[in-house]
């Protein structure tokens, strides 16, 4: 997506118009995929996250001296494949299904040692808690400002830079963009 087709999209998602809704209304395609309900650009094909199994996380763990309980690798298997961006409280509540005695400090440490050695990103997404993605490919987000929904969206950003006399003396390393507006769900008519 061109620079000033992302900042015209970030301006529609603020003023809650979503990307989609644009889409339907000019006839052209829609600039995200979500037909099996992962976020794409569609501009870019279809995208395959990386994500370790819960038996390469553990060989990931002991590599580095630490731990592999029967608890660390029940995490390991609520993350596996999960693309919801969860909170360590919902990882903890999905956890304790499985392990009704799991501790909600071994999911955070758990969460904290996987973001430590880059197996896990810990984000701040603005929606009152940490979330946790096992996704470590380069991506961007789509966040619903009503519930809280987080999704990936794989789309080339690089074009965006900062302009020298706005860097604040910063050496910019990376940009991740974060588009918020209203998910489908929210957009559903009650009923």
């Amino acid at each position: 997506m061109p620079i000033a087709a992302a900042i015209v999209s970030r301006a529609l998602v603020a003023a809650g118009v979503t990307l989609l809704q644009v889409a339907a209304q000019s006839g052209g395609p829609a600039p995200f995929d979500v037909t099996d309900g992962m976020v794409r650009q569609s501009l870019l094909g279809d995208s395959v996250f990386p994500v370790r199994t819960p038996t390469q996380l553990a060989e990931r763990l002991r590599a580095r001296g630490l731990k592999v309980t029967p608890q660390r690798e029940c995490i390991f298997r609520v993350l596996q494949g999960n693309d919801e961006h969860p909170s360590a409280e919902a990882i903890y509540a999905a956890a304790q299904r499985e392990m009704p005695m799991m501790s909600l400090k071994t999911v955070y440490q758990t969460l904290i040692d996987l973001a430590q050695m880059g197996e896990i990103q810990q984000l701040d997404l603005g929606t009152g808690s940490s979330r946790f993605d096992p996704n470590v490919d380069r991506h961007h987000h789509l966040v619903c400002t009503r519930c809280g929904k987080v999704r990936d969206v794989y789309a080339d950003f690089t074009s965006i830079e900062v302009p020298p006399a706005e860097r604040q003396g910063f050496a910019l390393g990376s940009a991740e963009v974060v588009f918020r507006g209203i998910c489908a769900d929210c957009q559903a008519p009650v009923g």
